[in-house]
């Protein structure tokens, strides 16, 4: 056996590990700090009161919620979320553009799963008359900035009287280019094999893309999701454009007027506490779906 395999199968084994690679693991280390430590700031703001925010020296850990609640005359455990409905009672239709980004981002993913999965099935299996040309266009598109289809799509909805409504919000996500390569690079892995084994038993093309290709490619459509909802939950000049009145707007509108929005009474813990809130969804959706997100990135691309 060379000297390669066996370092290799020792690597596989955990023999050769922190030793042997000290100077990567704290350079990631302190990389993953610098990321995390603004999430971890966020957090504990959240739960601190007005006195702890401004405290000199900083305060690092909330306190005195805690003790509010669980002390000697305890409020209860609901108590230690009291900057969150404190803040939710005071910023107006921050429950109605929880609703309108979650139905903006659902009908973004269901739209990029479907229109996504199928042209990238006709790029990547079918042969037609200018295929490439197509294709080319479609890449093009993803090297030009969003800000240059701004005009065309607003004008576009406009004309279709959808301003300040919820499709208005999920039309540039209706076809995503992104999703057409995406989704192509993984169609490209599987063998051709299997869609001429299909024709050859009296298959159509609709039929070997619902009932084999798309069983195939679960992984990626759930990576493509993910994507996609990170895209639209995250999407604020858009909104801030298409969408004018108060009661349309979504979360990321929300949070870049809360100086406007909030009243007399609403501090830094309370913005936190909402900024928090706008981003639990996007965590618990990458904690419950993290498996299938690393394998549809790992997977896209490569050789079946």
């Amino acid at each position: 056996m060379s000297t390669i395999s066996v370092k290799r199968k020792k690597i596989r084994s955990g023999e050769v590990g922190m030793s042997g690679n000290w100077i990567v693991h704290i350079v990631l280390l302190l990389g993953s700090a610098v990321m995390i430590l603004p999430f971890l700031f966020m957090i504990l703001t959240a739960f601190k009161t007005r006195p702890e925010t401004i405290a000199v020296p900083p305060v690092i850990f909330p306190q005195q919620l805690f003790e509010q609640a669980f002390g000697a005359d305890g409020k209860g455990f609901m108590h230690i979320f009291e900057n969150f409905s404190f803040a939710m009672s005071k910023i107006p239709n921050f429950s109605i553009a929880y609703f309108n980004t979650f139905a903006m981002m659902a009908i973004c993913i269901t739209c990029a799963a479907v229109f996504s999965s199928m042209a990238a099935y006709g790029f990547a299996k079918m042969h037609f008359p200018l295929k490439n040309f197509f294709f080319s266009t479609v890449v093009i598109q993803l090297m030009l900035p969003p800000q240059v289809f701004i005009m065309y799509q607003y004008r576009m909805v406009i004309a279709l009287g959808w301003k300040n409504t919820i499709m208005a919000l999920a039309f540039p996500g209706l076809v995503s280019a992104f999703g057409v390569f995406f989704m192509r690079q993984f169609y490209m892995s599987l063998p051709n094999d299997l869609s001429e084994a299909a024709r050859l038993d009296g298959c159509n093309h609709f039929q070997i893309f619902t009932l084999i290709m798309v069983p195939l490619t679960k992984t990626a459509l759930m990576a493509l999701s993910i994507f996609t909802a990170l895209f639209a939950w995250s999407n604020l000049m858009w909104p801030l454009i298409v969408n004018t009145r108060e009661e349309s707007w979504t979360l990321s509108v929300v949070l870049a007027n809360l100086d406007q929005m909030a009243p007399r009474g609403v501090g830094p813990h309370h913005y936190m506490s909402i900024a928090l809130l706008a981003m639990a969804p996007m965590v618990v959706l990458y904690m419950f779906f993290q498996k299938q997100f690393i394998e549809g990135i790992a997977l896209t691309g490569t050789k079946a």
